[in-house]
């Protein structure tokens, strides 16, 4: 955590995270401020990137994704033009709404949305068309059972 962010900070990204659409009027409220204090607050940690955007929480089923898959990718070339080349890929592929670089085995992990099995063989298929990989494991998710903000403490 950063040492520059006090409690009242702390308190107000709890909030943020767990409900981005209170009005500042409740959040100044809730931590115990005036709306301005609180705006200055809340728009310093935006400017400094902590707080780096605010979105809804979808439900995949619900928008037609219910199908999630964890695809872990290994690759031979770790040069920086075959990195470039796969960040590229990765921004560029709606169905890939989270990626992680990894150590240990895993290269890359991605985090996949797709409405069934049919359209997750179409991402693979041009996944594994767009640059070279050495392994491609796929691990559908069977089911969610945590989703939660950050821990801040």
């Amino acid at each position: 955590m950063d040492k520059d962010l006090d409690r009242v900070d702390r308190q107000i990204l709890r909030i943020l995270a767990d409900d981005a659409s209170l009005s500042l009027g409740v959040i100044a409220g809730r931590v115990g401020l005036t709306q301005t204090p609180c705006w200055k607050r809340i728009r310093r940690m935006e400017q400094e990137g902590i707080i780096r955007r605010r979105v809804a929480l979808l439900d995949p089923a619900k928008v037609g994704l219910p199908v999630s898959v964890f695809v872990a990718v290994e690759t031979a070339d770790h040069s920086s033009e075959w990195l470039a080349r796969f960040a590229t890929v990765v921004e560029s592929t709606a169905e890939i709404v989270d990626a992680w670089r990894m150590s240990g085995d895993v290269d890359y992990l991605l985090h996949v949305m797709v409405p069934d099995i049919a359209a997750y063989d179409t991402f693979y298929r041009k996944l594994i068309a767009a640059l070279p990989l050495r392994n491609v494991t796929s691990r559908f998710a069977m089911e969610r059972m945590k989703n939660a903000p950050p821990p801040i403490p």
